[in-house]
């Protein structure tokens, strides 16, 4: 009797078999955790902008008024930014402040306004009003490394993206 699979003609195909499927797992494994550093990465920009700019509505008009001096400046915006956005390389994250008058303050990259005493939201324009808006936006620069990297060979550039957020906080006091 005369088996149609014999042991023989099977031998090898498990080796074959690892190899066809290894060859997409490798692929995916690395690419999926790219993607998910990507995704922390988008929303760490998100928080830490939406803090940045709840920080810059609580110190409205009456940080300013007063005997009070908890009024702040771009550089401690920027120092808020940094803080709460861990992780994320101040090189390729690049901030805007903008009013509810319109006057911006751009700071690319955010290092550019570490030292920046200007205050804000400013008095120009009674842009630090109860009711008025503040915005902050920012750009983060993310690039997908790569996917496949051979010992030696370095690694290849897929793409870069940028990930947007914005936050419009109103001053409340």
């Amino acid at each position: 009797m005369i088996w149609p699979c014999s042991r023989r003609s099977r031998r090898g195909s498990v080796v074959l078999e690892f190899a066809l499927a290894g060859i997409c797992v490798m692929t995916i494994l690395p690419s999926t955790v790219r993607l998910c550093i990507g995704l922390w990465n988008y929303h760490t920009v998100a928080y830490a902008v939406h803090e940045a700019a709840r920080y810059a509505a609580s110190h409205g008009r009456g940080c300013v008024t007063g005997t009070s001096t908890c009024g702040i400046t771009v550089g401690k915006i920027m120092a808020n930014i940094s803080t709460n956005a861990i992780g994320l390389s101040s090189s390729s994250l690049s901030v805007t402040l903008k009013t509810d008058s319109g006057a911006t303050t751009a700071c690319a990259p955010i290092t550019a306004c570490d030292s920046n005493t200007t205050r804000w939201p400013p008095t120009s324009n009674m842009d630090n009003l109860t009711g008025k808006k503040v915005t902050v936006s920012a750009s983060y620069t993310f690039t997908a490394g790569a996917l496949l990297a051979w010992p030696g060979g370095g690694s290849l550039d897929f793409g870069t993206f940028v990930f947007p957020a914005q936050s419009t906080q109103t001053i409340l006091f």
